[in-house]
């Protein structure tokens, strides 16, 4: 007898539907899975068959063949052993094949048949809503992000012989009540408020929290460099409904998603270790699967001891922070991978970290400086708006109170600022902050008075900037005068920008 039932698959952060076909027919008792599947599909047998088992139900001793449609598509994961044991029941005439005619599923089964979570669920579900009176079944554990979908009817079935009586009763244990996603601040992290003196710096991560700009702190150890970027965070706006969705797409397809921090998303910061290999950085792997740079979507993206990175594993971000995404081909084919994120880096101005200190304790002869510095490409460190540099604090300052603002004082002006951002950016798709927006654009639509325009073109001029970076300067002083609360971008926004150009 032949059965079917709908289940779908993770390409990406996407989601595309999958049949699942069981057909248990005369012969010698044998499985096979076929269909492209991965080690981990093939392995569902012994999952499938002791849940079978231990859930009561009677196992077929024929030859099973399971197809995943379309067999043309790599199949990967364990989100399979549920629709292939339903559909094993269907086809062995343990469950009536009405009862699975408008419903999917998607879930791990345990040994004992109890269900287990699966990544990529609110993907999964997006899918599902797209086709009207269908029932999606997924883990408990699952529930609170597939809620997040509009228009989905779902059920959450404990175990394979819970899965079996809601259907046969076709009533689901999770009624369709979707909750509002509530974003929020930043809870976690130090407050600017503690970060003593560095004034240039506090300017810097508020510009480039402000627009969504990179920023690079290069001083010597102990300047507070890794302090600094990790207060950036709270500096940031709440995530607006579509980017927290954003969000959760992604760490949940990576197995990261918190249940707790489902309702109530922050915009991630990843700090990676600068022995990451560009795979584990911008994607890649079995899968492929979601990088750093993707994981850091629509948060910060922290690189401490930034030139200890590989040049290569750096230079792989280039077209990250350029186009805001990754797209990794393999000869199967590609995934795309989104990555808007705010880059920091931190770095020291050379091998022994106090090049221009002015204790005089450096070390490094010229040759050593100019290799260290040589580690972050020219290219590369013309991607990134802000250079700035952090000075050693001195230690009588340390125990010193300062009168330094909070975290939330500058967030006041920066969720001002993007807000203006977001008005002006309205008709444009997919850009909500300066950042973003593409240079010509910019360029052509922005409202300059003359002497800044002017001071723009004889900087460029002298100090021999490329069109990006030309176009960089221009961001940043848009996002300056949106800080000021000016629309019309001036002389002095224009050279604070052009300041924080890499020499």
């Amino acid at each position: 007898m032949l059965a079917s039932i709908v289940s779908a698959a993770i390409s990406g952060i996407d989601a595309y539907r999958v049949t699942v076909e069981v057909d248990v027919a005369p012969g010698l008792p044998q499985w096979t899975v076929v269909g492209l599947a991965a080690g981990a599909v093939k392995e569902s047998r012994e999952r499938v068959m002791a849940a079978l088992a231990n859930s009561g139900f009677a196992l077929p001793s024929r030859r099973v063949t399971v197809n995943l449609a379309p067999a043309d598509v790599r199949k990967e994961g364990t989100a399979f052993d549920l629709p292939i044991a339903l559909g094993l029941l269907v086809a062995t005439g343990q469950v009536d094949a009405s009862r699975v005619a408008r419903v999917g599923a998607v879930g791990e089964l345990a040994l004992d048949g109890s269900i287990r979570p699966v990544r990529g669920v609110l993907s999964i579900a997006r899918t599902f809503a797209a086709v009207e009176g269908e029932t999606l079944l997924v883990p408990e554990a699952n529930v609170a992000e597939a809620r997040l979908v509009h228009g989905l009817a779902l059920g959450a079935p404990a175990s394979l012989r819970d899965a079996v009586g809601q259907l046969e009763r076709g009533a689901f244990t999770i009624p369709p009540v979707l909750p509002c996603v509530r974003t929020r601040p930043a809870s976690s992290g130090p407050d600017l408020a503690e970060v003593i003196g560095q004034a240039p710096a506090r300017r810097a991560l508020e510009i480039a929290a402000a627009g969504d700009h990179g920023v690079v702190l290069v001083g010597p150890p102990g300047s507070g460099k890794t302090l600094l970027a990790r207060c950036m965070p709270r500096l940031l706006p709440s995530l607006t409904e579509a980017e927290a969705l954003e969000v959760i797409a992604v760490h949940s397809v990576a197995g990261l998603v918190a249940p707790e921090r489902i309702a109530s998303p922050e915009r991630p910061f990843r700090a990676p270790h600068h022995t990451i290999s560009s795979a584990g950085l911008v994607g890649g792997g079995n899968g492929p699967r979601a990088g750093e740079v993707s994981l850091a979507h629509r948060g910060v993206l922290f690189l401490d001891e930034m030139l200890e990175f590989p040049r290569h594993t750096l230079d792989a971000m280039r077209q990250p922070l350029e186009d805001g995404y990754v797209v990794i081909v393999r000869a199967a084919g590609s995934v795309r991978f989104p990555a808007q994120f705010t880059l920091i880096g931190a770095m020291n101005p050379c091998p022994c970290g106090y090049a221009g200190d002015a204790s005089g304790r450096c070390v490094c002869s010229a040759a050593d400086v100019v290799r260290y510095r040589a580690r972050l490409s020219g290219p590369m460190a013309d991607r990134i708006d802000l250079h700035v540099a952090v000075a050693a604090v001195p230690v009588r300052s340390l125990g010193a109170r300062w009168a330094a603002e909070s975290s939330a004082d500058v967030r006041e002006r920066v969720e001002r600022a993007r807000g203006a951002q977001r008005a002006r950016y309205a008709g444009l798709s997919s850009v909500l902050c300066n950042g973003r927006v593409a240079g010509r654009w910019l360029d052509r639509e922005t409202p300059i008075e003359p002497a800044a325009r002017e001071l723009l073109a004889s900087a460029a001029e002298r100090l021999g900037l490329s069109a990006r970076s030309y176009h960089r300067v221009l961001r940043v002083a848009r996002t300056i005068a949106d800080l000021d609360g000016e629309e019309l971008v001036r002389a002095p926004a224009v050279a604070e920008a052009l300041r924080y150009r890499a020499t």
